[in-house]
C-alpha cells in the first residue's frame, strides 16, 4: 500500500513537470514564431543592405535650401531611399511585375506607374533600363521633417525597349525632374515626379592626344613570370616588375600593357592596396622611361543594363586614380569584348562599350581610348568612338598584310595598334610535337618584316614562358594550356629563346 502511494506520487510529479515543460515550450515556439516568421526590418521599414547592382554617380548641389536645415544623415538616408526608387522602377519595368514599389511610392504616385506594367505586360513590353547620373539639389525641407522637394537636374539616362523579347529600340537620354518626398513609417518614398527636358552634355574624343606617341609603339604585353594573370595583392613584388622593366627597356621598347581583373580588384570598391600597386607600376614605368596602358576590364563579361553603373563605379576609381601619372597612356577599356557576342549578344556588347567610353571622357579627356579586339575584323566596330584602333593577330603571317590593309581602309585616318601577337613555341605531346622555339623564331621573322615596312605599331605576347597557367584564363584542357605557356621569348630557366633577339627593336 505505502509502494503504490509512493509510485502515485512519482508519477504525479513527472506529470506535472511534463506538462510545465510542454507549456514552456509552447510558449517559447511562439515566441520565437512571432519573432522570426516575418522580416523585422521590413516591418519596421528599417534601411537594408544597399545595393550591389544599381551604384549611379550622385552629386548633391550646396545646400541652399528653403524650410529647416537638414541633417547630414537625414540626407543620406533620403539619397537612399530616393536611389532604390529608382532602382525598384527599373526592375518593375524590365520584369513587368509590381514588388517593392509600394515601400518607395505613395499611393497616388504609384498608380501611373502600376498602369504602365500593366499595358506593358499585355502588349508583350519590357524595358531594360538604368540611371547613370543624378545631380539633386535640395529645394525645400519642411519643419516637421516630413517633406523634402529636391531637383534632380541631367539625369542620365539609357533605356532599351523590348518587343517579344526582341529589342526594337535604345535610347540614350538626359532629362530633369522635381520630385517631392514624403517619409512615411521610415520610409522617404516618392510623392510627385514631373519630368522635365535637358540638353545632354555628350563628350568628344580626346583629339588632343599624343598621337605621335601612339605611332611609336613598340611594346609588350606584361606578366611576371611567376604571377601571370594575379601580380596584384600579396603576390605583389616591385623588384621583379622593375627588373622586368629594365629588361624591356633594354630591348629598346617603350611601352607595357597591364591589366586589371575586375573581380580581385574590388568591382565598385577598388582594393586601394592594390591600386596602390598599380599606381607604384606607373612609378617604376616612369623610372624605366616606359609608357603603360591600362586594360580596364579583364575577366569580365556581365553587360546587362542593370550592372552598367557597376562597371562605371569601377572604371571611375581607376580613372581618377591614375589619369594624372605621366606614364600613362591610353585607356583599354576591355580585353577581347567581341569573344562575348554568341554568348552575350553583339548589339549588348557594344552598347556598354559605347557608354564606357562616353563615362571615361567625363573623367579624363585627355588620355586617348581603345578596345583590345581579338581580330582585325572585330576592331572594325565602334571604331568612330576610339581614339586608335587595337587588334590582337594569332594566326598566320601571310595573310596578316591583306588583314591589316582590309582594316585601315575600314577604319580610315585612325591609328591603328597590333595590340597583341605571338606564337607559343610548346614542342609536346599535345600538340604531336609541332611546333618549336625555331617555329617560333621564324614567326617573329615574318611579322617583324611586315610591322617595319607598314610602320604598325606592336605589343607583342608576352616576355616569359609561364610554370602555369589558371584554369579562367583558358580551360582545363591540357593542349590549351600547355600551349598558353609557351609564348614567351625567355623560358622557364631564364634562357632566351632565338626569337628574343628579333624582337630587340632598333635604337632612334
Amino acid at each position: 500500500m505505502k509502494l503504490n502511494r509512493t509510485l502515485y506520487r512519482i508519477l504525479l510529479i513527472l506529470s506535472f513537470l511534463v506538462v510545465n515543460m510542454l507549456i514552456l515550450a509552447g510558449i517559447n515556439a511562439l515566441f520565437s514564431y512571432l519573432n522570426t516568421g516575418a522580416d523585422r526590418s521590413s516591418i519596421l521599414h528599417l534601411p537594408g543592405e544597399s545595393s550591389t547592382s544599381y551604384v549611379p554617380s550622385l552629386k548633391w548641389s550646396p545646400l541652399q535650401n528653403e524650410g529647416r536645415p537638414i541633417e547630414n544623415q537625414t540626407l543620406m538616408e533620403i539619397e537612399r531611399d530616393y536611389l532604390k526608387a529608382w532602382e525598384i522602377r527599373n526592375i518593375a519595368l524590365q520584369t513587368n511585375e509590381i514588388q517593392g514599389i509600394a515601400d518607395y511610392y505613395t499611393d497616388s504616385a504609384r498608380v501611373k506607374l502600376i498602369d504602365i506594367i500593366e499595358f506593358n505586360k499585355r502588349n508583350a513590353i519590357h524595358f531594360k533600363t538604368t540611371t547613370l547620373k543624378h545631380h539633386p539639389k535640395l529645394e525645400f525641407y519642411s519643419a516637421d521633417g516630413k517633406i523634402a522637394v529636391l531637383t534632380d537636374e541631367h539625369v542620365a539616362t539609357y533605356e532599351e525597349a523590348y518587343f517579344n523579347n526582341y529589342r526594337i529600340a535604345k535610347k540614350r537620354d538626359a532629362a530633369s525632374y522635381q520630385v517631392m518626398l514624403l517619409l512615411e513609417d521610415g520610409f522617404w518614398r516618392i510623392r510627385h515626379m514631373v519630368k522635365h527636358s535637358s540638353k545632354s552634355n555628350q563628350n568628344v574624343a580626346a583629339d588632343n592626344f599624343d598621337r605621335v606617341t601612339v605611332d611609336h609603339i613598340r611594346g609588350i604585353n606584361y606578366y611576371p613570370q611567376k604571377t601571370p594573370w594575379n601580380m596584384y595583392g600579396d603576390n605583389f613584388n616591385d623588384s621583379i616588375v622593375n627588373n622586368d622593366f629594365k629588361k624591356i627597356k633594354t630591348m629598346g621598347l617603350n611601352t607595357v600593357r597591364v591589366f586589371i581583373p575586375f573581380e580581385a580588384f574590388g568591382k565598385t570598391k577598388i582594393d586601394t592596396k592594390k591600386l596602390d600597386q598599380l599606381k607604384y607600376i606607373l612609378e617604376l614605368a616612369t623610372k624605366n622611361d616606359l609608357k603603360v596602358i591600362v586594360t580596364l576590364f579583364d575577366f569580365y563579361g556581365d553587360y546587362s543594363v542593370q550592372n552598367w553603373t557597376v562597371t562605371h563605379r569601377h572604371a571611375e576609381q581607376l580613372v581618377m586614380g591614375l589619369k594624372d601619372h605621366e606614364a600613362l597612356l591610353a585607356w583599354d577599356i576591355k580585353n577581347e569584348p567581341d569573344l562575348d557576342f554568341d554568348s552575350r549578344g553583339k548589339e549588348q556588347v557594344k552598347a556598354w562599350l559605347h557608354e564606357m567610353i562616353l563615362q571615361i571622357k567625363s573623367w579624363d579627356n585627355e588620355h586617348p581610348i581603345t578596345i583590345g579586339w581579338s581580330s582585325p575584323e572585330a576592331a572594325q566596330h565602334l571604331s568612330t568612338e576610339v581614339d586608335f584602333v587595337s587588334f590582337h593577330y594569332y594566326r598566320e603571317p601571310d595573310v596578316f598584310l591583306e588583314a591589316v590593309k582590309e582594316l585601315k581602309t575600314a577604319v580610315s585616318d585612325k591609328p591603328i595598334v597590333l595590340q597583341e601577337y605571338g606564337y607559343s613555341s610548346y614542342n609536346g605531346i599535345w600538340n604531336a610535337y609541332s611546333n618549336s622555339e625555331d617555329d617560333q623564331a621564324h614567326y617573329y621573322r615574318e611579322m617583324q618584316k611586315i610591322i617595319k615596312s607598314e610602320s604598325i605599331p606592336y605589343l607583342f605576347w608576352t616576355l616569359y614562358d609561364f610554370e602555369s597557367v589558371p584554369n579562367s584564363v583558358v580551360g582545363k584542357l591540357p593542349w590549351r594550356k600547355e600551349k598558353q605557356r609557351h609564348f614567351g621569348l625567355i623560358d622557364n630557366d631564364g634562357e632566351p629563346k632565338e626569337a628574343y633577339q628579333l624582337l630587340i627593336a632598333p635604337k632612334k
